[in-house]
């Protein structure tokens, strides 16, 4: 590359006229990182003698998330007193055999920049940490010790029961009804048994819960074979050594014995619906008070995340996707979804639309949330089920195209945060004993067809729907006629004849 014979350019200093093309005379060629192989950041799975499994992940940076996660949740009560579950949630990094106080467990993270959480769902509880990997031997003791040592005090209990009591005030109480209706729809779907069991527990189990009613369940639950040790941001090696120390061989608080035998019930649809008569007229007062509203969520089974039909679910999810009718809209929100474009947008007085898919391993079920003034809900249960039987309909390339990006976006926006992965690794790994990697589910969902999506539907709509309703359900119509306008070919209610309006 010769000198350029082109303009001068001012203040070039020491090569005035080398081409921004050509390399520069004189200095030493740049040697550039190159990726590694994929295979350094693919998940690692061990398992340990004692049947626990240690999974972990690499990722770039000084902070690291691990954390215990137990096959063991609400769905797994039936022999027990319901809400057990959410006592453990609450009393999770309480005083243990080696801390005598949560603030004791507090600053010990604090040693490491570390934050600790625990979250129970319907089946799984995850005990989880934050903090800088370098404290990792820190961090799966004061783990070990969490989930297998905790001292469960009469004081530590009493001050569960008093904030499972608040929080049980503030359910009922909330503008948002969501989390409620979630508990109604499962009831409804899946009556009396796994997944439609209560997640909350319920007021008259607050006193009767006790250590001796706790140390029954877990003695059942806690074991190492139903147990996770998932990591991000840290070597396997290190992980499994840590968990050799820590969980091997260690001997619960409980005891050895084992406690009744453990519910490996299969989760039965059973559809129906349950009504809850509530006045939500004040609900939100204030100087913008939210106007009293009528909600309906109606379901159906979908299918368990370890079917093959569980991503075209999860794409039929995105292309219905809705929301609220306030939002600010802007890129990625949704605003070309079928719950957008065919409801919130022709229909002024709905003030939600909402599509949820909930999965678990052996179901799952596709739902519509919808909220409008009382005096409409007629037509609004008949345009939600006009809108699972247009399902089954023609699905557009574009618009299925459209939701399949959103949904790979999606994954991957959501797989950059650390504590999302660790979720991801630790729940794969307990259902499956391995994990799907984004690039594999990203592949997944771009195969998805129209015709999938048509098959899914066809087989969701053959089945009792599950109905939820909160608020004022004067003009509710009756479960025979919802479910009349889903088994017909336009999704219209049956027609009422009244005498006298």
């Amino acid at each position: 590359c010769g000198l350029a014979a082109g303009r001068s350019y001012s203040g070039g200093g020491a090569y005035p006229n080398v081409s921004l093309t050509c390399p520069l005379p004189g200095v030493p060629k740049a040697v550039f990182a190159a990726a590694e192989s994929r295979e350094r950041f693919e998940t690692r799975v061990t398992v340990l003698e004692n049947g626990l499994r240690v999974a972990s992940q690499n990722k770039f940076g000084q902070f690291c998330t691990v954390g215990i996660l137990v096959n063991s949740g609400s769905r797994h009560e039936a022999k027990y007193l319901s809400g057990i579950s959410h006592f453990l949630e609450k009393l999770a990094f309480s005083s243990t055999a080696q801390f005598g106080s949560k603030d004791e467990i507090l600053l010990t993270l604090e040693k490491h920049g570390g934050i600790c959480d625990c979250q129970a769902s319907r089946d799984t509880i995850m005990y989880a940490v934050s903090a800088d990997a370098r404290g990792l031997d820190t961090v799966v003791n004061l783990l070990a010790d969490v989930t297998l040592q905790p001292r469960l005090s009469d004081e530590e209990i009493e001050m569960t029961r008093m904030a499972i009591r608040f929080e049980l005030e503030d359910l009922n109480m909330r503008p948002d009804p969501e989390p409620l209706l979630t508990e109604m729809i499962h009831a409804a779907a899946f009556r009396d048994n796994t997944v439609g069991l209560n997640r909350f527990c319920p007021v008259e189990n607050t006193d009767k819960i006790n250590r001796d009613v706790l140390h029954s369940y877990l003695s059942s639950y806690y074991t190492p074979d139903r147990m996770v040790l998932a990591g991000v941001g840290i070597e396997h090696e290190h992980l499994v050594e840590c968990a050799r120390k820590y969980l091997l061989g260690v001997q619960p608080v409980w005891g050895p014995g084992q406690g009744r035998a453990v519910d490996r019930s299969v989760a039965q649809y059973t559809g129906g619906i349950i009504k809850v008569e509530k006045d939500m007229s004040d609900v939100s007062l204030g100087p913008t008070p939210i106007p009293e509203l009528t909600h309906i969520m109606i379901g159906l089974e979908s299918c368990s995340f370890l079917e093959d039909d569980f991503i075209p679910f999860a794409v039929l999810n995105m292309m219905m996707g809705g929301g609220g009718s306030f939002s600010a809209g802007g890129p990625g929100k949704g605003m070309f979804t079928r719950l957008y474009l065919n409801v919130l947008n022709r229909h002024h007085w709905m003030y939600n639309a909402t599509s949820y898919h909930h999965s678990y391993e052996d179901t799952g079920l596709l739902c519509i949330h919808a909220s409008a003034d009382p005096k409409q809900v007629r037509e609004m249960v008949e345009i939600i089920t006009r809108e699972f039987i247009l399902m089954a309909g023609a699905v557009g390339e574009v618009e299925l195209e459209r939701a399949k990006t959103q949904l790979k976006s999606m994954l991957m926006m959501n797989l950059e945060s650390r504590p999302v992965i660790f979720e991801d690794v630790g729940r794969q790994v307990l259902a499956t004993n391995t994990r799907k990697l984004p690039h594999e589910l990203c592949a997944l969902i771009s195969q998805v067809k129209p015709a999938d999506i048509k098959r899914v539907v066809t087989k969701m709509l053959h089945k009792k729907p599950a109905v939820a309703a909160l608020g004022d359900l004067t003009d509710l119509p009756s479960y025979e006629h919802i479910q009349a306008a889903l088994s017909s070919k336009d999704g219209r209610l049956p027609r009422l004849y009244r005498l006298f309006r």
